[in-house]
């Protein structure tokens, strides 16, 4: 059973098992990681690991990544010592549910599971409902169950179809794609209004919920009937294919949870979809509207949407950094990152850290890189393990949350707008949470009750290790916060 706002690391596997053998000089495979690398996954705090990029790699996706310009310019800039092999297939081009053999036998996967659960650790894996590698076997099983094009049709669009050839036998299979970007070139999309592309879909669900604790769903929102219609309709309406009467998601959560009940799913979804897709039955799902807003906008938007229903937000995922994304330290900048990621990790939902991002790593690094070592930035390391120590206190995961006002310190200074604040209360303990978000020096007025009978109050402050003194005068409407430099932050302890 995870805790209330669980962390999460994701931990991109091809690269972590590379570096392990290099540090260790041995043939490192899943179930042979070195204990003391899970240990200090466990001392850091966190629940899950998700171990991104375990399944069989598609030899026609690794092909076409290493005749690719701009994934070889960008892996050339990042590896001293650059060859083709190391770059090899995308993990979004599945070839098949399976162990990649590169990262162990089969069965490894099981036996990292249970080391992990051993630690008060679960394991999460990926899985791609839109779409499979243009070779992967199952199209030679069922072609119908992936999306096909007519002859005038293929003509028409050449540049979003591919020739497949069986039992001497030609289709124009569809390539996967977002609506709002070209296609995935290594990738076949999958038929979601055949009923026996569901079947099997929904069987390769059943199969990794019997080796892993949990699923992150890749772009979930590209099945759903409506969206899903509205890319394809045009060409399944044509084979007398309709939209189906249920949702994918819905019944196959359901079936797998059946089975299953402990078993934990995470949605990437956006485009507004989050609360929908909560209410099919994902456990948590991603926020990106918080990382827009941390990145990009104001507190006054920050705050705002940190007024949604609390039901929501606990069943958000928070992060500043995954493999999609730019670096926080390159698309924020280094304090403002730094900010971020106290607010992230402070707020409901399920916190969401990418392995790198402990390290401090600027380069956004292509998913089809094999081998590349991170350089640790030491400053970016020791905020890291500082705050996931903080944060891993049981008041962030059991107490009661509260978005706390901010009033401007004195009538003229309206930088009170720049500081974000709120507590987590548990039994004899509150933990104070304030950040000045802006470039701002800023003042404010924090509405909490401070109680001290003496004429000095000290808090304790977690970050920085020390005690802050406050006068009377200094508590009597709240929290006086006067001169907070720009994106500082502040997590103060009471202990009643």
């Amino acid at each position: 059973m995870l805790r209330s706002n669980p962390h999460l690391i994701e931990i991109n596997a091809r690269l972590w098992i590379n570096q392990l053998r290099k540090k260790y000089s041995e043939d490192i495979t899943l179930s042979t990681i070195p204990e003391e690398e899970l240990l200090k996954i466990k001392h850091l705090g966190f629940d899950i690991i998700w171990l991104m990029g375990v399944w069989g790699p598609s030899p026609q996706s690794a092909e076409i990544a290493k005749k690719e310009p701009e994934l070889i310019k960008i892996a050339k800039e990042i590896i001293p010592e650059f060859s083709p092999d190391k770059i090899g297939a995308s993990p979004y081009s599945i070839f098949e549910y399976k162990l990649n053999e590169d990262l162990g036998f089969e069965w490894e996967i099981k036996a990292l599971k249970e080391r992990l659960n051993s630690l008060g650790i679960g394991l999460f894996l990926d899985f791609v409902s839109n779409h499979m590698a243009k070779d992967n076997p199952f199209i030679k099983e069922c072609p119908e169950c992936f999306v096909s094009a007519s002859a005038e049709d293929y003509a028409a669009r050449p540049d979003q179809f591919f020739v497949f050839e069986t039992n001497g036998e030609k289709k124009n299979i569809a390539y996967g794609r977002d609506p709002n970007f070209p296609p995935w070139t290594d990738t076949a999309q999958l038929n979601f209004f055949n009923a026996r592309a569901r079947e099997k879909m929904l069987q390769f669900l059943m199969d990794i919920a019997d080796m892993s604790d949990g699923v992150r769903c890749d772009m979930v929102m590209l099945t759903l009937n409506d969206i899903y219609e509205g890319t394809w309709g045009w060409l399944l309406n044509k084979e007398g294919l309709q939209k189906p009467g249920n949702e994918f998601w819905a019944q196959a959560i359901k079936k797998v949870k059946r089975k299953y009940p402990k078993f934990i799913f995470i949605a990437e979804v956006y485009w507004g979809l989050e609360w929908r897709f909560q209410n099919m039955g994902f456990d948590y799902t991603y926020d990106k509207i918080i990382y827009d807003r941390l990145r990009n906008s104001d507190c006054d938007n920050i705050r705002g949407h940190l007024r949604a229903e609390k039901l929501y937000q606990k069943r958000s995922v928070r992060f500043i950094d995954n493999h999609d994304e730019v670096s926080s330290i390159k698309s924020f900048g280094r304090e403002k990152a730094f900010a971020a990621a106290v607010i992230m990790s402070t707020i409901k939902g399920l916190r969401f850290y990418q392995d790198a991002q402990l390290d401090g790593e600027i380069v956004k690094v292509p998913v089809q890189v094999l081998d590349y070592d991170c350089p640790v930035d030491l400053g970016a390391r020791k905020f890291y393990e500082k705050l996931l120590k903080i944060v891993d206190h049981p008041a962030f995961h059991g107490g009661e949350w509260n978005l706390l006002e901010v009033n401007r310190s004195h009538p003229e200074n309206k930088s009170n707008i720049n500081i974000l604040s709120w507590s987590w209360s548990q039994m004899r303990t509150v933990k104070i949470v304030i950040v000045n978000y802006s470039q701002e020096t800023s003042s404010g007025i924090v509405r909490t009750k401070i109680k001290s009978s003496e004429d000095n109050t000290a808090l304790f402050e977690e970050l920085s290790g020390r005690f802050i003194s406050f006068n009377s005068s200094d508590i009597q409407d709240g929290l006086k916060m006067e001169n907070m430099p720009p994106y500082s932050a502040y997590i103060l302890d009471m202990e009643f």
